[in-house]
């Protein structure tokens, strides 16, 4: 079974090149058998200072490269700096050029040893084409994580909402995931490929925001009545954005439909981002009750029924 097995895995060409091993070992020990000592030493010393001298060079060729590759990677560092590139891409960016430079490095350096590098960057090459196949899912999720970082749909400290529902605070952003932290204290990770691919809602990015309050009152009140108790509600609001303070709007207050069993109103008005349900739970209370005390009612849903008898 085990012959099976190695005659499956072993290609053609690694037979050959087994088979070509064998025979310069094979050569190499028949020489050392047949040539006399006399002739065998000068031989073997001037191998030996032929193969130092490649080694010499590797050691050469090895240590400069690396010092280039240092250096290189610190004007790469430097360039992120000035530029003032996100952390996480600068340093990810930074790895991938030290660790495939080094590569390089390293190839380069065996083969000025004599060894044939064709079947290591073939083995290479076959190994990074398996691993990718395998981390399919975290290559998607790593490109989202370049897409974030460098676009910047969001950043820490963000309040988001994401399409799958999630919503929360933006606490860290990396390479392959994201983290929220939601307003009752959940950590919730997503993978960046579904944030990439998906829409955000991004509530913090603007500095304001508008609210808005629908109120129904019962028909037959006095619409400049209404009009007047909502303005004065806002007005007390300290919190409230004008035109002349920047707000794209004065705030809006309006007949917005003619319902079933109430007229509803409609009251618009611009905050801060960081206000916005500050002011929407407080005008929603003060909404509550400071109509009715000025003798404003709200409707409730009714069915009038009538019984006929008949005979």
């Amino acid at each position: 079974m085990l012959n099976h097995i190695l005659q499956v895995s072993i290609t053609p060409a690694d037979t050959a090149v087994v088979s070509k091993l064998e025979t310069n070992a094979r050569e190499t020990i028949e020489h050392i058998a047949t040539t006399p000592l006399e002739e065998l030493l000068p031989e073997l010393i001037n191998n030996a200072i032929h193969f130092g001298i490649k080694v010499l060079i590797a050691l050469l060729i090895y240590f400069v490269g690396a010092w280039i590759i240092k250096k290189i990677k610190g004007v790469l560092h430097r360039i992120f700096e000035k530029r003032k590139t996100e952390k996480a891409i600068a340093s990810f960016v930074e790895s991938l050029t030290s660790i495939t430079l080094t590569i390089i490095l390293i190839i380069i350096t065996i083969g000025t040893l004599g060894v044939n590098t064709t079947s290591l960057a073939a083995l290479l090459a076959a190994g990074g084409m398996a691993i990718g196949m395998a981390m399919s899912g975290t290559v998607q999720n790593f490109a989202g994580g370049i897409m974030i970082l460098v676009f910047k749909p969001f950043k820490d400290g963000d309040f988001i909402e994401t399409e799958n529902g999630y919503s929360g605070t933006v606490s860290d952003v990396n390479i392959f995931s994201t983290k929220l932290t939601t307003t009752d204290n959940r950590l919730i990770i997503i993978p960046n490929s579904t944030l990439s691919n998906g829409t955000v809602n991004n509530f913090s990015r603007n500095t304001m925001r508008r609210v808005e309050w629908l109120v129904g009152v019962e028909y037959g009140t006095d619409v400049e009545q209404v009009k007047k108790a909502l303005q004065d509600i806002v007005d007390e609001e300290k919190r409230v954005l004008y035109s002349s303070t920047g707000a794209p709007a004065d705030p809006l207050i309006a007949v917005n439909a003619l319902q079933d069993s109430a007229v509803q109103y409609v009251v618009r008005v611009w905050v801060k981002s960081s206000d916005y349900w500050d002011v929407f739970y407080c005008l929603n209370e003060k909404i509550y009750t400071q109509l009715p005390e000025k003798g404003i009612d709200f409707p409730f849903p009714h069915l009038d029924v009538q019984v006929t008898r008949q005979g």
